[in-house]
């Protein structure tokens, strides 16, 4: 298939160290273009990452022809705005999570990627991760039997007040940008939604951004998930799912290291295995999926309609710290 030309907007450094490379090396996609607010930035990026075209600006991006979907790597408060503008640029759109900064917000984009017969995704790459498919196959096939609980701790520490996950006014805070991990996991190897949330959250005097944050999302089948999040606190990542009949354990499971092997533990009454898995870069799995998707005309791997339901129970954590109880989803 032809490469599908992509364009990304912000010279950030998530892109630069964790994207561009596993973008760069995969032949369903092309780096075309990225684009900075300050030329200069936009120029000495494209050098440094032998990209062909930098823009200034990024209207001047989506304006390209040449250009057919972009990467939004952007501040959460800027992700429903420039996604909308991509789309309407006619553009697909790979955002960075949290898709938008409510349900509210999300659904907006989605609306206008349908109404623009353009693919809108979220980026949540774990799901990528040949571990993360193996596992849900497992909780699929009923080998833990019935799910009753997921428990996910996923902190490190960041204490700049520079940085944009420390600023409010950026859509800063735990809940947001990791938080939004632990909910979408459950979620996802659930296969369901939950009814309700509950969040007890303790918020930096000086940033007034959560920094520590715990949830509890209640499901309909009795299954509940629980989580730990912290901005401030010893860098550790663990998600733990709990069955009748066995448990699955998944190290590292969101910034899964892209060049060492990595394992899946699971546990049942005939003992406990450590599954091995190879190396792989769920980055540039995600954008090769997604890449096949537009080229053959087919639905996004990930709907944007899970992106909506990720929001929504984000919202009901944040309304649960501000009115002190359980939130309908």
């Amino acid at each position: 298939m032809e490469a599908v030309r992509w364009g990304i907007l912000s010279t950030s450094g998530h892109y630069r160290l964790r994207v561009h490379q596993p973008l760069s090396a995969i032949p369903e996609a092309r780096v075309a273009a990225i684009a900075s607010r300050e030329p200069g930035r936009a120029r000495a990026a494209a050098e440094r990452l032998g990209i062909g075209r930098a823009y200034g600006s990024y209207e001047e991006l989506l304006a390209d022809p040449r250009i057919e979907a972009v990467y939004l790597p952007l501040p959460n408060t800027e992700h429903a705005a420039w996604a909308l503008k991509a789309l309407e640029a006619g553009k697909h759109v790979l955002c960075e999570k949290p898709l938008a900064m409510d349900a509210a917000e999300a659904r907006r984009m989605a609306a206008r990627a349908a109404e623009r017969g353009l693919l809108l995704m979220e980026a949540f790459m774990y799901r990528f991760q040949p571990r993360w498919r193996r596992a849900r196959e497992i909780v699929g096939i009923g080998e833990i039997g019935a799910p009753r609980a997921v428990h996910a701790w996923f902190s490190y520490s960041n204490a700049d007040p520079a940085n944009i996950r420390n600023r409010p006014e950026t859509g800063g805070g735990g809940l947001y940008d990791i938080g939004c991990y632990a909910v979408s996991a459950a979620r996802w190897l659930l296969g369901a939604e939950p009814d309700r949330a509950l969040a007890l959250v303790e918020r930096d005097p000086s940033f007034r951004t959560d920094r520590l944050a715990s949830g509890i999302l209640d499901f309909p089948s009795g299954a509940r998930s629980t989580f730990t999040v912290s901005t401030q606190a010893f860098p550790m990542q663990r998600v733990e799912l709990l069955g009748d009949k066995g448990s699955i354990s998944i190290p590292l499971p969101f910034n899964a290291y892209p060049d060492c092997p990595l394992e899946l533990e699971v546990s049942t009454s005939l003992g406990t295995r450590r599954i091995p898995f190879p190396a792989a870069d769920q980055y540039g799995l995600m954008f090769a999926e997604l890449s096949r998707a537009i080229r053959e005309g087919r639905p996004a791997p990930i709907p944007v309609e899970d992106g909506i339901a990720n929001m929504a129970a984000l919202d009901a954590l944040f309304r649960s710290e501000r009115e002190g109880g359980w939130a309908s989803v």
